[in-house]
């Protein structure tokens, strides 16, 4: 029986964070919510909705999903797969089944939800986050020849694979380091178009200017870097 373990990072997420784990399909074993410094009831609330919750006091995307690594490496029975989704209620975690199958059932590596337009509600995605996704992904398929026309939140690994990426992002390159990462190292991929929608709160990234700035610029700075890596 594949195990599944759902991490989520949550930032000031309580008016959503209880719908995204009570959407989560019950082939799920272990949902994470990690508690990225926020300042509202979103542990409680995430607490009492079914999740298993863990802090992390250092601010940053990739600092939570790095946490809710660390603490699966702890548990007693390790999964075969990880998914990672958003705690703002914009993905579609029912969509997760959609995700997880291509890796049971074609022995794949990596799956990533891409958020397409037709599937898109509208405002959902804002300008930057368009334009900084076909940026991405067109110098991804330059410098690599890569398949990926998105860089979504919403994406499932095997374990294993994930361990041997030895993610290094604190903060906004987190998305684009694992799948720069899983082009490096030659891992089987493959996109599944997800719906998404608008997120309940306002955006801690692509909803201000610094954020937008700031994820672009590292983005950006991971791709780069890997093009020159050998």
């Amino acid at each position: 029986m594949t195990k599944i373990s759902v991490i989520i990072p949550a930032f000031n997420e309580a008016e959503s964070i209880a719908k995204v784990v009570e959407a989560i399909p019950e082939c799920v074993d272990q949902i994470i919510v990690v508690n990225n410094t926020s300042t509202d009831n979103t542990e409680y609330i995430a607490r009492n909705a079914g999740a298993t919750v863990v802090n992390e006091s250092k601010k940053g995307y990739g600092h939570a999903c790095l946490k809710g690594m660390a603490y699966i490496s702890k548990c007693g029975e390790l999964p075969d797969i990880i998914v990672f989704l958003d705690g703002d209620f914009s993905d579609y975690p029912e969509e997760l089944t959609k995700l997880v199958q291509p890796i049971i059932d074609k022995d794949l590596d990596f799956v990533l939800g891409a958020r397409v337009k037709h599937l898109r509600e509208k405002g959902s995605m804002t300008i930057p986050q368009v334009f900084g996704n076909w940026l991405a992904t067109s110098l991804m398929k330059l410098l690599f020849n890569a398949k990926f026309t998105d860089l979504g939140p919403f994406r499932a690994i095997k374990y294993e694979r994930l361990l041997a990426l030895q993610m290094k992002d604190k903060t906004y390159g987190w998305t684009v380091e694992m799948q720069l990462k899983v082009l490096k190292q030659k891992l089987a991929y493959i996109e599944i178009p997800v719906h998404y929608r608008n997120r309940i709160g306002k955006s801690k990234v692509s909803g201000t200017i610094k954020g937008a700035i700031f994820a672009g610029v590292k983005i950006l700075f991971w791709i780069f870097k890997y093009s020159f890596k050998k």
